[in-house]
């Protein structure tokens, strides 16, 4: 049997989004039959000293500090972007043109306009055989797909409302450092576009429908906040002075679902007590499926079809290897994490680049997210009104 060249990958930023890449590239291998084999060449950032201890800690063989001169190198295949959103387009359209292909992290980018570049870049590409991917890493939640699956089915009819929030507390404390998440220019939106992003992208893939018009509220609670000094991400130090918050800390918004169904979203950093809480119910004429993130190897599903007495909510333990990506884990009732969804992310990648076929969400998925958060923005400058999500995307498949 021939042994097939390795996919070499290189990963740009090595934060809080770094070390969840690294994980998924190393279990991919390990845990599923991959059809090429799969090397994590090297991991690029700013600080030479700490890209170097990235890489030991997570397995790279190797650092550097230039992306320029990592994605004009030969022998990298893979290109996965971990950096903040200002930088996503010019690296992603540059790693594209020499021929890389691209896996880069949600949201797409800071503007619709850079999003726009990037699915140009990304269709162009594909025509040479180089395939894209955005990470929006909760459609591999195995409960998730599953939700997907049997809306598609038809277990809950017709989708008359969708319920969508994610909500975490990690700003609450108004000493907590002005980290790059809060700064425009860097992130493009506060908890809309961080993850009011995931749950638009998830509304969207697990309905097969697209989010068509929206009115919504953004808001900046707390407007000042010390600089940061040491750290990055979701936690730091403090430094002396202070700088201004140029992001919303929450956003709530409605929307209009292709199909004709309602949903609201709500996406928070001043939940007080919330960690990580994303949820989504979606409700049709014949029953309901509520997913909730500190639960995820469970569904719940309400059968409106059912006698009478024998109706309610059923927890549905998807851990079973019928159910999407658990057979290459553990026995039924062993449960998976957080982390589990990178991995699932790395081997479908892998998958469609040795397939020759394209990977889901696509760059063209991302800009439909994208679009979505600008006609939010949009409609809160504009006393709330409804606005048009114009040049849809097609829907996720």
């Amino acid at each position: 049997m021939t042994q097939l060249r390795p996919l070499r990958v290189a990963m740009i930023g090595y934060g809080f989004m770094g070390a969840a890449h690294s994980v998924g590239w190393r279990q991919a291998p390990r845990m599923f039959d991959l059809p090429v084999p799969v090397e994590m060449a090297v991991v690029v950032g700013r600080n030479g000293a700490a890209v170097t201890a990235a890489a030991q800690k997570w397995g790279w063989a190797e650092s550097a500090t230039d992306w320029r001169e990592v994605i004009a190198r030969d022998d990298v295949d893979i290109v996965d972007i971990v950096t903040p959103g200002d930088s996503h387009a010019e690296i992603a359209i540059a790693a594209l043109a020499a021929g890389k292909h691209v896996l880069c992290e949600k949201p797409l980018a800071n503007t619709v306009a850079e999003a726009q570049e990037m699915a140009d870049a990304a269709a162009q590409a594909a025509t040479r055989g180089i395939r894209s991917m955005v990470g929006f890493t909760y459609r591999r939640v195995p409960a998730v797909t599953l939700l997907r699956d049997l809306i598609a089915e038809g277990v809950v009819g017709r989708v008359q409302q969708v319920r969508a929030a994610y909500r975490q507390d990690w700003l609450v404390d108004p000493e907590m450092p002005l980290a790059w998440r809060l700064q425009k220019e860097h992130a493009g939106s506060g908890a809309l576009g961080d993850i009011g992003a995931h749950i638009i992208d998830m509304t969207q893939f697990v309905t097969r429908q697209t989010v068509d018009a929206v009115t919504g509220v953004l808001e900046t609670i707390v407007t000042e906040r010390p600089l940061q000094g040491v750290g990055s991400g979701l936690s730091g130090t403090a430094a002396e002075g202070f700088g201004q918050v140029t992001v919303d800390d929450a956003a709530i918004f409605t929307g209009r679902l292709s199909g004709g169904a309602l949903a609201s979203f709500e996406a928070t950093r001043f939940a007080t007590g919330r960690k990580n809480a994303l949820t989504i119910e979606v409700s049709g004429d014949k029953g309901a499926l509520l997913f909730d993130l500190e639960d995820l190897n469970s569904l719940q599903y309400y059968d409106r079809t059912a006698a009478e007495d024998r109706q309610g909510f059923t927890k549905i333990l998807v851990t079973e290897a019928s159910h999407p990506y658990v057979a290459a884990w553990w026995p039924a009732g062993h449960m998976l994490g957080y982390e589990h969804g990178f991995t699932h992310q790395a081997v479908d990648f892998v998958t469609a680049i040795a397939d020759g076929t394209d990977p889901h969400p696509s760059f063209a998925e991302g800009l439909s997210v994208q679009q979505v958060l600008d006609a939010v923005e949009r409609s809160n400058e504009n006393d709330s009104a409804w606005v048009r999500v114009h040049a849809r995307a097609a829907a996720s498949v």
